[in-house]
């Protein structure tokens, strides 16, 4: 290659991490609810979406995005995350308490602490994944957390627990342990 062609040059700018707590939310059974009432589903996941938001903040975390029927979200506190997490849930069963089973909007939750990549206002990478991994484990109107959140408020916060036990997580190489709320 003569001096005239060189490669051309790439970014090599190094991907910036850190350690956070992650919270992934997504609606149970979102496509069918969509099928059976448009309308009424976009309207409802709007205010739940709102309602997790304010939430979100009260306790110190900062809502990333939501596509469509989910919530990305993370904290700096694991106790706050998990808070955040039980008072959404609460509030949600509130709404949904008159409204018939199969119309009901129901969140499943998945919290995990990771390593991410941050890229602007987004964040990124396998910390992210467990999470959204484990938030398909929750049953609707749950919330799934990985070992490591378990550990650190287990002895916090007086809730419920329900081990899991470990727990192949799809794309991912390593196994998780989880407990349910």
């Amino acid at each position: 290659m003569s001096t005239d062609e060189q490669a051309p040059r790439v970014n090599l700018r190094p991907l910036e991490h850190k350690l956070t707590v992650i919270f992934h939310a997504d609606v149970q059974g979102y496509s069918r609810l969509l099928s059976e009432d448009e309308g009424a589903t976009l309207r409802t996941v709007a205010a739940h979406l709102d309602l997790m938001r304010a939430v979100v903040q009260q306790h110190g975390g900062r809502a990333i995005g939501s596509r469509g029927d989910s919530l990305l979200a993370e904290f700096p506190s694991v106790v706050e995350a998990v808070q955040s997490a039980v008072q959404m849930q609460q509030e949600l069963r509130v709404r949904n308490a008159a409204v018939p089973l199969a119309q009901r909007v129901e969140f499943r939750i998945g919290i995990n602490v990771g390593e991410v990549v941050v890229e602007a206002e987004e964040i990124y990478g396998e910390g992210v994944n467990i999470a959204v991994r484990l938030e398909g484990l929750a049953e609707a109107g749950g919330i799934c957390l990985s070992e490591m959140v378990y550990d650190q408020v287990r002895n916090r916060l007086a809730l419920s627990y329900e081990d899991l036990g470990e727990q192949t997580l799809k794309n991912i190489a390593k196994r998780c342990g989880c407990g349910g709320w």
